[in-house]
């Protein structure tokens, strides 16, 4: 008799998958052939109802079985997905996965690693460690800070103590690092995390943001019971440098400046040099938020526009934007890892003194989870099969189409083109067309589910954007973008 319930390790794991697999594959293929677009039409009480409609019972008494099960719901999610794979889905920092780093990503779902202790996760756990400590080089380079132990102490946080060896990070003394995270939210809570503490005998800290900041910021600040932040203006999208220097020279206490390296709504990157010499100046700490931008370290004609990027203490990467990773995939890279102190942690099933005394890495300290899944590994994978060079020619790629977009809409008299994009985000609205209109638009296209565009106000009026993460895209696919918006302009 067959087990109903086969599992997907061990030796025989493969061959329980294999057909499945195909069941998925199948159905993912049905699901984007019946949707037909880049979303499903009819907008959210159209797809719920049909979502319903098919599912049925999502708790019945007898099951249906794994491959009906399998082919029902695949198939009804990628029916009605938002499939950013469609040259017509550009409206968020939402990236088509790579199939490679999708196929990886199965492999870390099989195994099942939790990173939270070496003997559930000891090839996951190195993995980890040589992948991040790559990419904290990317950030800061041959940065260190000698004298300073990478090994984090006591910080008198309960559970925590001064334990010996808990760190087998390799690298010299100050070895700049980076933590996985979910996303760029988690991974701005922990830079102000790490920050509040690191400064936690100076008074309450003060973090600082331009107007274009991500709104996770000030969300952390009040998560971290921080004062409310201080907003500087950026009258042209991006912080400006002057009323920074301003804002921060009668402002006591410690202080925490976080600057944008690609902004949600237009992709500008902050003027990193000047505000990192005003942070200087100042004795601020400086936090840099790439979540966005921090793909242009791989592009060798691009990654000036990062300069400055090295000077912050800490840096958010996002590589499930411009990265072509699946959903999760954020890092927090730190340049001096005695920063990483607060996050030391005490738990005797997990890290045990004499276990850890013994030679077992210590994985509690890489994180304010604990269960979490060896994301790594797509991000691994990745980084092996394309090299510097294939991710570096992606984000020339999706760059080079914003470039090519705008100047586009700039010779088009039906439209205004709101800037030469810095990234791949393009701002456009129809000419003459009021905000209501513009907001209208947006709408009727996501009902007929033709087109996903975002929205973006600057300078006081509503845009339309398009944010460009298919490097697949062709002119020709953004000619009948335009279209579809023309055809819903009122004349």
């Amino acid at each position: 008799m067959s087990n109903p319930s086969p599992l997907a390790g061990g030796p025989q794991g493969p061959e329980a998958l294999r057909p499945l697999l195909d069941t998925v594959l199948d159905a993912l293929h049905d699901g984007a052939i019946a949707r037909g677009g880049p979303l499903p039409a009819g907008g959210p009480h159209t797809v719920t109802t049909r979502l319903r409609d098919v599912i049925g019972d999502p708790l019945p008494h007898h099951g249906t079985g794994p491959d009906a099960a399998l082919r029902t719901l695949v198939q009804a999610l990628a029916e009605g997905a938002a499939d950013p794979a469609d040259p017509l889905c550009a409206a968020h920092l939402h990236c088509p996965p790579l199939a490679l780093a999708a196929a990886a990503d199965l492999a870390a779902s099989a195994l099942n690693p939790s990173m939270d202790s070496w003997d559930q996760a000891p090839a996951a756990s190195a993995l980890e460690t040589l992948v991040t400590d790559a990419l904290a080089h990317e950030v800061y380079g041959d940065t260190g800070h000698p004298g300073q132990s990478g090994r984090p102490g006591q910080s008198g946080r309960p559970g925590q103590s001064d334990r010996p060896g808990q760190s087998d990070r390799p690298g010299p003394p100050g070895h700049p690092q980076a933590l996985v995270t979910t996303g760029g939210t988690e991974a701005n809570q922990l830079a102000l995390l790490l920050a509040r503490e690191s400064h936690a005998s100076e008074g309450p800290l003060q973090l600082i943001t331009g107007a274009g900041a991500h709104h996770s910021l000030p969300r952390a600040a009040w998560l971290l019971g921080l004062p409310d932040p201080v907003t500087v203006p950026a009258p042209t999208g991006t912080l400006d440098p002057a009323a920074l220097d301003e804002a921060l020279t009668d402002l006591p206490g410690p202080k925490l400046v976080a600057a944008t390296a690609g902004t949600t709504d237009a992709g500008l990157i902050d003027p990193l040099p000047e505000i990192a010499d005003i942070c200087e100046h100042h004795g601020a700490r400086l936090h840099i938020d790439a979540s966005y931008g921090a793909g242009l370290l791989f592009s060798p004609t691009r990654r000036t526009q990062l300069t400055g990027l090295d000077r912050a203490a800490t840096v958010t990467l996002d590589l499930h934007k411009l990265g072509w990773q699946p959903v999760a995939a954020g890092l927090l890279a730190v340049r001096n890892p005695a920063d990483l102190t607060p996050l030391t942690h005490h738990a005797d099933y997990l890290n045990a003194d004499d276990d850890t005394e013994a030679g077992l890495p210590d994985l509690l300290g890489r994180s304010l989870r604990t269960t979490r899944r060896p994301d790594i590994l797509k991000i691994a994978v990745t980084l092996k099969a394309l090299g510097r060079t294939g991710l570096g020619a992606l984000v020339d790629q999706v760059c080079d189409q914003a470039q090519e977009f705008a100047a586009t809409l700039h010779a088009h008299p039906g439209f205004d083109l709101y800037d030469t994009p810095t990234l791949s985000t393009v701002l456009f609205r129809p000419r003459g067309a009021p905000d209501e209109r513009i907001a209208h638009i947006r709408r009727t296209l996501l009902t007929q589910g033709r087109a996903v565009l975002g929205r973006a106000r600057m300078d006081g009026r509503l845009w339309l954007k398009a944010t460009l993460l298919n490097p697949h895209t062709q002119p020709g696919d953004l000619a009948q973008l335009l279209k579809l918006v023309e055809g819903n302009t009122a004349r």
